[in-house]
């Protein structure tokens, strides 16, 4: 057995272990709650037993670069109203988001990552944000279901180059 570790540098530069200096990575180098809103207008008459509320749920993902040095914010934005019988029991609004750092990253992989892979990372803690809040509203846990954004992004990407609006 050596010493050596698999990242050593070789005689010509490279790395022993196949490259990993120039290999693709993402680093998660924070997640947080930038907006978050709760409302329970109609409390407490909102909160009695009746019919199954109707949720409307509207989800939406956006990007930016931070600077140059591969560091993009993502935010996951996701709204959810509840209303029984004309009468709104609760509004949830909700930007969760995450700085993620990219170390070569071909360009045309960025979109995806940053449309589909990072908001699936921040999905399950924005997730137990609405449960946690909306159980504290009074109101059963709202349990969104898993989401799949690697096909929503897929729909947004058709629907853009057909003119569709989406």
């Amino acid at each position: 057995m050596t010493d050596e570790t698999a990242s050593e540098p070789l005689e010509n530069g490279s790395l022993a272990n196949g490259g990993a200096e120039t290999a693709p990575s993402v680093r998660v180098l924070a997640q947080y709650v930038k907006d978050f809103s709760f409302e329970n207008p109609n409390a407490p008459n909102s909160l009695r037993e009746g019919v199954q509320p109707k949720i409307d749920l509207q989800l939406d993902v956006s990007a930016r670069a931070m600077d140059e040095s591969g560091v993009f914010e993502v935010d996951l934005k996701i709204n959810a109203r509840s209303d029984r019988e004309g009468q709104t029991q609760f509004i949830i609004e909700l930007v969760y988001s995450g700085l993620f750092q990219f170390a070569n990253v071909p360009g045309e992989a960025l979109e995806p990552l940053l449309l589909a892979e990072c908001p699936k990372i921040l999905f399950p803690f924005a997730r137990q944000l609405i449960a946690t809040n909306s159980q504290a509203g009074g109101y059963p846990p709202l349990m969104l279901d898993p989401m799949d954004f690697g096909a929503l992004y897929a729909t947004q990407r058709i629907e853009r180059s057909s003119g569709q609006p989406s």
